[in-house]
């Protein structure tokens, strides 16, 4: 039988530490931009006709992904104030290109009902609905977290994918990373859900089993 050379076999199933360390031996030399390290979540026993059995839930990375995270600040003190909230909801493009910019968004919590009634529309279905800046709650902390936070998914497909760091994180980090996500989908998994197999890839390559 000829050899199916365009999807060739996937690599046995090996730690995750060994994953990490193959993947980045392979790329060696080979790019010339900084790959992404992105986690294959399978699972199995899962119904997803099932509305209830579907979630999105954000999860703190032990590290910041290596990436630039921005975040867009909703307050009457700074960053944007109900008055500009208003006046931008009424502009159909500004309003989408507002909800582009930001990865993420704070909101003083007398503005969430605002936000809500006037970007809704624009900010729920791209998971970017601000969170609540609470008062005694330290600004700078809060978008330190937001840079370290990542979206899980769950919708029509039993596989939840995450870009967990980049080439330049050092292992510990990516290790660290990878665990954690691993451990707060297992938490969200209804009834008898479980993980089937967990993959590990940088953005060109093809994916390494990880036994975790």
């Amino acid at each position: 039988m000829k050899q199916d050379t365009k999807h060739p076999p996937m690599r046995k199933e090996i730690t995750l530490s060994d994953a990490i360390q193959q993947l980045r031996t392979d790329a060696a030399g080979k790019r010339k931009f900084t790959q992404s390290f992105d986690l294959i979540i399978n699972l199995r026993n899962i119904d997803l006709k099932k509305p209830e059995n579907k979630f999105a839930k954000d999860v703190i990375l032990p590290h910041a992904r290596g990436k630039d995270v921005s975040v867009g600040i909703l307050s009457e003190n700074e960053g944007m104030s109900k008055a500009e909230i208003e006046a931008i909801a009424q502009n159909k493009k500004q309003a989408k290109g507002l909800a582009k910019k930001y990865d993420y968004f704070l909101a003083d919590p007398a503005l969430m009902p605002v936000v809500g009634k006037t970007l809704g529309r624009y900010l729920g279905p791209r998971g970017k609905m601000p969170k609540p800046l609470a008062p005694n709650m330290n600004k700078d902390v809060a978008i330190k977290n937001l840079q370290k936070t990542i979206r899980i998914q769950l919708r029509d497909s039993p596989t939840i994918q995450a870009s967990i760091g980049t080439e330049q994180m050092d292992d510990k980090q990516i290790t660290e990373n990878a665990e954690m996500v691993v451990a707060e989908v297992k938490k969200a998994l209804p009834g008898k859900a479980q993980v089937s197999t967990v993959l590990l890839k940088l953005t060109m390559s093809k994916p390494c089993k990880v036994k975790l």
